[in-house]
């Protein structure tokens, strides 16, 4: 389902901001840091770049962790990070304001890396996952090592679950969203996400088993 413009009409004529950071004292937006986020919303629905630019600062951090844990690289997670920032900064006058503004760039971002990986195909074989590396009693590099080499299979073994089932282990796992939180962010009900990230942990599971 394309929860994208869920909530919105016409889109704002105006460019957004440069996504350029927090400010710093004496810059535009300086002092801004600790207002609600939904006081951000409503100045920058009014016009005002300083409140957005706050926004953008203080969630790209874990929208861009997302997706790239989505998509498996940084350039294609950064180019749906900032459409996803310009979808919101045209629609922020229409935002109902139904969830938090960090859940509804969430659904953003998912809903946007959902479609990219739906229009790939397969860049690895299902065989490609890394081996475990071999124990050495040489110390600490053998053992990054083999961390290394965990964390690249466990990355190739989610390409292996469903869209949908990645999206609500990334949500849940990686970002500790609650289960609720999950069904707003993917557009479903929360039994529908309990069920995917059933299926998803008994996937990895058996991916992962020679890691255990």
């Amino acid at each position: 389902m394309d929860v994208e413009h869920e909530g919105f009409s016409s889109p704002r004529g105006a460019e957004p901001p440069p996504f350029t950071g927090a400010a710093r004292p004496g810059e535009p937006g300086a002092g801004l840091g600790d207002v609600a986020d939904r006081i951000l919303v409503a100045r920058a629905a009014e016009g005002d770049d300083d409140a957005f630019a706050v926004l953008v600062h203080r969630h790209s951090g874990r929208l861009l962790a997302l997706a790239f844990h989505m998509l498996g690289n940084v350039p294609d997670a950064e180019e749906a990070v900032q459409d996803a920032f310009l979808s919101a900064w045209r629609r922020l006058p229409q935002f109902r304001g139904d969830a938090a503004f960090r859940t509804w760039m969430y659904r953003i971002v998912t809903n946007r890396c959902l479609n990219v990986r739906r229009a790939q195909t397969p860049s690895l074989a299902l065989d490609a996952v890394a081996e475990p590396a071999a124990h050495d009693a040489g110390g600490e590099p053998a053992r990054a090592a083999e961390s290394t080499a965990a964390t690249a299979a466990l990355a190739q073994a989610l390409t292996h679950l469903r869209p949908g089932q990645r999206a609500c282990w990334i949500l849940r796992e990686l970002h500790g969203l609650p289960y609720g939180e999950i069904a707003q962010v993917v557009g479903e009900s929360e039994q529908t996400v309990r069920g995917r990230l059933f299926r998803a942990r008994r996937t990895l599971m058996k991916e992962m088993a020679s890691w255990r």
